[in-house]
């Protein structure tokens, strides 16, 4: 009796398979438990970091591409892809041109406030504001050392405080720099890099262009060398003062130098003015510039010719 209850049951069940043969076979295929995938997180697919990623990077003005700032350092502030020169810092180009620094001269001198100067802001909030932005304390940086075995006075605008502007302290320091390589007979160097005149000073900083001609004449009268480098970029009463009375005039590759800025001739000749007007190898082919020479050339040119002028040895480095 059992067998004949069972047999109808186990038809059906047959019957079921024959109609659903998928299902069936899903169900005999189906994991147990035990062998169910256990749901974890998602992971995204990223890039690996590059150093560029993980260390303090500076961006190529002129092609774009992205350097760590040990790289520029080693390569002396030259892009490696498109040999474009980067802006250095007065700081650090006085101590990447000198071997040894003796001493830092000029920072007895701070800025005033005679004309009580207000534009935008007041002149003495641009002052600590350019302050903290860079460390410093005005914007030409005075150093004495030692470039292999000549012993030279240096000097160098940063251009990051207030467009390297020439105000009262920084004549008052080019002076003292003048002054004490007159004293000890040591050539004078200075890589200029300004946007002229401070006009927060007003008249005090155009008087600056006599006061730092006068300083240069004395060092000529004298025979004391005084070599100018020029690099991006020297405008204004800077380029009409000391910028331009050097006994030889040296420019960075691509900088721009002159006395008014482009935009301003164009407006006054009204005419289009095409690349390299003002450009550094514009002026050597028109006689306002002594030679371009590029920033990994520059110590050794530098010291060949004042090793020259000042009728020294020349060591090699």
């Amino acid at each position: 009796m059992s067998e004949l209850v069972q047999q109808p049951l186990i038809m059906a069940m047959t019957m079921t398979d024959i109609q659903n043969p998928t299902a069936a076979a899903t169900d005999n295929k189906k994991p147990s438990w035990l062998e169910r995938s256990v749901p974890g997180v998602k992971q995204q697919l990223t890039a690996p970091l590059t150093a560029v990623n993980t260390e303090p990077s500076t961006e190529c003005p002129n092609c774009h591409t992205v350097t760590t700032n040990t790289a520029l350092i080693f390569n002396c502030y030259v892009c490696p892809h498109c040999d474009h020169h980067l802006t250095m810092s007065a700081r650090d180009r006085l101590k990447w041109f000198l071997d040894d620094v003796d001493a830092e001269m000029g920072q007895q001198f701070t800025a005033k406030d005679p004309l009580q100067f207000v534009d935008s802001k007041p002149y003495p909030k641009r002052m600590t504001e350019a302050q903290e932005k860079t460390g410093e304390s005005e914007a030409l940086i005075v150093m004495r050392g030692k470039l292999r075995n000549l012993d030279v006075v240096s000097c160098a605008f940063d251009f990051r405080f207030m467009g390297g502007s020439m105000g009262s302290v920084v004549g008052d320091r080019f002076v003292e720099a003048a002054e004490y390589a007159l004293e000890h007979r040591m050539p004078l160097v200075c890589f200029a890099a300004s946007g002229g005149a401070r006009m927060q000073e007003g008249l005090l900083s155009l008087m600056q262009m006599a006061r730092t001609a006068a300083a240069i004449e004395r060092l000529r009268l004298a025979g004391v060398p005084y070599l100018v480098v020029l690099t991006n970029p020297v405008y204004g009463g800077v380029t009409a003062s000391l910028a331009m009375l050097g006994d030889i005039h040296l420019a960075e590759p691509k900088a721009m130098i002159g006395f008014a800025g482009k935009r301003v001739i164009e407006q006054t000749v009204r005419e289009k003015l095409e690349e390299p007007f003002q450009r550094a190898e514009y002026l050597l082919d028109h006689g306002v510039v002594d030679e371009v020479v590029h920033r990994h050339q520059l110590i050794d040119t530098s010291y060949r010719l004042l090793a020259k002028l000042c009728q020294q040895p020349n060591i090699q480095a």
